[in-house]
Order: structure tokens, then sequence, then C-alpha cells
């Protein structure tokens, strides 16, 4: 009976809020989704006035601040735990099983796979999913948001390019920055171990730069967007929340895992495709302007998705 009435807590907390308790909702998702889209608004309008390369600043980003900011989250603002496994193995299912929805849609509509099926697998759980993470469920959310992002990461570094047709490099991930920054804080939070009190705060300070120039980043590249293709990105920027959610639902209600990783799973699922399939299609010439446009057109209908599966999960 106690374990029945944990499960309908747990769900309580997807029931849709009426009258006040509704528009208190609403305001609390445009004080999370304005800030977000505004910065990357404001970044895209300012990438078509004046196009920029940030291939530097992005190159920064991965190798020093994004690893600054997953190192600190582990070892300074979690206790580990199951639901670290429970978050690896939620983002795992989401992915895969995305991806084998995307695939059964390719061949029934005989489309590409190389084209189709990797933006429906990765989402932007790195540029948009750890600033939404943060803005709806505070700090304390943010090492779970890094385990999406990290298991994500090592997803589309193995079975994404064996996807493209590359083969998997045991080296190229070994010395992957955010990998490396995640074995380390692992290890340190196992350990107990934190960063000396002279250091501490030049991590923490690093890893706060990594998410306002995820935003920033996202907004200018979408600006190199594709042109024209706009229609042509439609349905593979609707797959990519649309498969996430069909998996992402069920496997929460079966699971049942506690807040805030219910929430996060969720809102993982919702996610546009993320900017890297383009940065791959690119390298692997797949129709690079085609991919581009499924990224653009995902972050367009995100508008949507993200502010409706805010507010069933809050």
């Amino acid at each position: 009976m106690a374990r029945s009435l944990r499960n309908t807590d747990r769900l309580s907390r997807f029931a849709r809020p009426a009258g006040e308790q509704g528009y208190d909702v609403l305001i609390r998702i445009l004080e999370i989704t304005v800030p977000v889209f505004g910065i990357i608004a404001l970044a895209y309008a300012y990438g078509r006035k004046r196009p920029t390369d940030l291939r530097d600043a992005n190159r920064l980003n991965i190798t020093i601040f994004t690893p600054a900011l997953i190192f600190h989250a582990l070892t300074e603002r979690s206790q580990g735990g199951d639901d670290f496994l429970l978050a690896a193995i939620g983002a795992t299912v989401i992915v895969l099983g995305s991806g084998l929805i995307a695939w059964a849609w390719v061949r029934a509509t005989k489309r590409d796979p190389a084209i189709y099926i990797g933006p429906a697998m990765f989402n932007n759980c790195g540029n948009l999913g750890l600033p939404l993470a943060i803005l709806a469920f505070g700090e304390d959310a943010l090492p779970l948001a890094v385990v999406l992002l990290v298991t994500e990461n090592l997803l589309q570094f193995t079975v994404g390019l064996w996807l493209l047709g590359d083969s998997i490099h045991i080296k190229r991930l070994a010395t992957n920055p955010m990998l490396v920054a995640t074995f380390a804080g692992v290890l340190g939070m196992v350990m107990d171990w934190h960063a000396p009190a002279m250091i501490e705060p030049g991590i923490r300070m690093l890893g706060e730069i990594s998410i306002p120039l995820m935003l920033v980043a996202l907004g200018v590249r979408l600006a190199d967007g594709a042109p024209g293709q706009w229609a042509a990105g439609f349905w593979g920027g609707l797959l990519c929340p649309l498969t996430g959610l069909i998996v992402a639902v069920p496997w929460v209600l079966i699971t049942q895992p506690a807040p805030p990783l219910a929430a996060l799973l969720l809102v993982f699922g919702a996610l546009p495709p993320a900017v890297l399939n383009y940065m791959l299609a690119e390298q692997f010439e797949i129709a690079p302007q085609q991919v581009a446009a499924i990224v653009a057109v995902g972050h367009v209908i995100a508008l949507a998705v993200i502010p409706l599966t805010l507010y069933w999960v809050l």
C-alpha cells in the first residue's frame, strides 16, 4: 500500500493544474523558456546581420568550459546514487528507441536513413537541455542533466558515427574531454574528493561560461541555416521530439523514477535535434543542407513542444 501511495504521488506531478494554479505554471514556463529562447533569438539575429565564426569559441566550450561544468556538477553538487544509473539507462532507452522508430518510419516512407535517423536519435540536450534543466528544476538537477548529456554524447560518438559509415575509435572516446571529465568527476564523487578551495572557484567559473555560450553558439549556428529548405526539414524536425516522447512517456510511467529525474527524462525526450547532427553531416558529406534544415525547423517546433512538455511536468 505504501508503495502504491508513493507511486500515486509521483504520477500526480504530471497531472495538469487548473485555474489559478494553471496560471502560476504558465508564468513559470515563461520564466524558464523566455531567457533560453530569448538568448537564442538574440544570437540568431546577430548572426543573420553579422555572420560570425564561432569555431574557436565552440572548441573552447567543448574542451574546457563544458568539461569544467561536468566535473564541478559531479564533485560539488551531486551525491550520486541509483538516480545516476537510472538516468543513464533512461537516456539510452530514449535515444535507441527513437532510432528504432525513426528507422521504421524511413523504411515506410522510403527516405534516406542517413539523413533522418541521426537527428531523430540525438537531441539538443547540451545547448538547450542544460539551461532548461537548471531553470526548470534548479541547480540540484544539473548533475542528472549532465548524465543525460554524457550518455547521449557517448552514444553519438559510437552508434551515431557507425550510422554515418564511420568506425568506432576507442582513442577518440578516451580523449573526449567531456568523457574524461565525467570519469574524473565520478571518481571524485565515489571517493568523496573535492577540488582544493583555491581551485574550486576557478572550475566553477569556467563551468558557468559554458551554458550561455552554448545558447549563443546555437543561435549563431541556426542563422547559418539552409534558406529554402525549411519545408524539407519539417518532418525531420518533428520526428525528434515525437519519437523521443513516444519512448519517454511509457518509460517514465513504467519505471516511475523519483523527481526530478522523471520530469527531466520527459523534457529530454521533447528536445529538438542537436546541432552536432548538422556538423557531422557536413563532415561526412551527407546532405548537410537538409540536415541543417531539420535542425533549424526542429528548434522552431520546440517553441511549442517545450512549453507544452513543461506545462505537463511542472
